[in-house]
């Protein structure tokens, strides 16, 4: 399966297949003269995959080196882009090389944000071994480091040159974060409609996600390309991708990595859809099938870090903060989303449930 993503000043394809990761030298050459490149990995995919990516890359041409930060969110930080910028000093790495994304949503993030700022810009490829990254970080060119203040305050939006994706990488994940990446595709899923998100109503195990993994992936993707290609800088359109984020990044901030990234914005999704439908604007049952399809995998519905002075801090402190105002993405019913603004002096009201809202 293959989507193209069509750009005003890239094109780009999105491959996926499963067993790619054993190809990926051969992959690389089809797109890259082979030079220098810097595989970037983290703590927990490093051992799995990094040492045959390599091999695979030397034997197509390339002078490989790996690269290697500690796992987890904490690395998503300014200070591991620095610690990576005098890796690529250190081994000579010039604008004629080149970066591969070897893990997921935090090491695409990363390495994509440190390719786009290296010497101004360097070529770099997204191969994503979680589903979170596949369904959604490593598709649109969006990368960035963390600061205490929020996540992804300081970033770019910069394209890689091809996203390569191996399903069967999803065998090593545990449930718990097959279901994290589920929430986005739920999500995009009820951005969507239609059979998008009829799909997502037949899945009732994090093994069914598994065995359907490559359609879902594939829808997952298709949709957030038709996304992208409309609004690549996030002008418009685009904006209705943060469904249940602004939520879902408050708590997972506070929650200082006891809730993973899909499981915050699982949080979000249900709180902000039942809070939309209470208020008349989103069609009568539409949460429950959200909540149904977030339930069936495990994925948490509630949050006590709601409505805490920290969380209120959090969300006026997001990047979609826009003049005192947050464009909160709801949905009036499945496949039809909508835009609303709330101020930021009216959010605890508006989280109450106790405001009034109009259509």
């Amino acid at each position: 399966m293959e989507v193209s993503v069509n750009l005003p000043d890239k094109t780009y394809k999105v491959l996926i297949h499963r067993g790619l990761i054993h190809h990926l030298g051969n992959r690389l050459s089809r797109i890259w003269t082979p030079g220098k490149v810097a595989v970037i990995s983290d703590s927990t995919v490093g051992p799995l995959y990094q040492d045959q990516v390599i091999r695979q890359l030397r034997t197509a041409g390339f002078l490989a080196t790996g690269l290697k930060v500690p796992a987890g969110e904490s690395s998503k930080s300014w200070e591991t882009a620095v610690t990576l910028y005098r890796a690529l000093i250190d081994h000579h790495f010039t604008r004629s090389d080149g970066i591969v994304a070897l893990g997921g949503g935090v090491i695409g993030d990363l390495a994509g944000f440190v390719a786009s700022t290296y010497m101004r810009g360097i070529a770099f490829v997204q191969v994503p071994t979680s589903l979170l990254a596949q369904v959604d970080s490593s598709v649109g060119g969006k990368t960035a480091v963390n600061l205490d203040t929020g996540k992804n305050i300081v970033g770019t939006f910069y394209q890689p040159d091809a996203v390569f994706i191996d399903p069967d990488t999803l065998e090593t994940l545990p449930d718990r974060y097959i279901a994290e990446g589920y929430a986005e595709i739920v999500k995009m899923s009820a951005l969507s409609g239609g059979s998008f998100w009829e799909t997502t109503g037949q899945i009732h195990h994090p093994e069914d996600i598994v065995a359907r993994a490559e359609v879902l992936i594939q829808k997952s993707v298709a949709f957030k390309a038709r996304i992208v290609i409309a609004d690549e800088k996030e002008s418009g359109l685009r904006q209705i991708l943060n469904f249940g984020h602004t939520i879902g990044h408050a708590i997972e901030l506070q929650a200082k990595g006891r809730l993973a990234h899909g499981e915050a914005i699982s949080i979000g999704m249900a709180r902000l859809s039942q809070l939309f439908e209470n208020y008349g604007l989103t069609e009568s049952g539409t949460s429950r099938s959200l909540i149904q399809r977030l339930q069936e995998v495990g994925l948490p519905l509630d949050s006590s870090l709601i409505g805490t002075s920290d969380f209120y801090h959090k969300i006026i402190s997001d990047k979609k903060n826009h003049g005192g105002r947050l464009n909160l993405v709801y949905l009036k019913k499945p496949g039809e989303p909508a835009l609303y603004p709330v101020p930021t002096d009216q959010l605890q009201l508006f989280f109450s449930g106790k405001n009034s809202l109009e259509s």
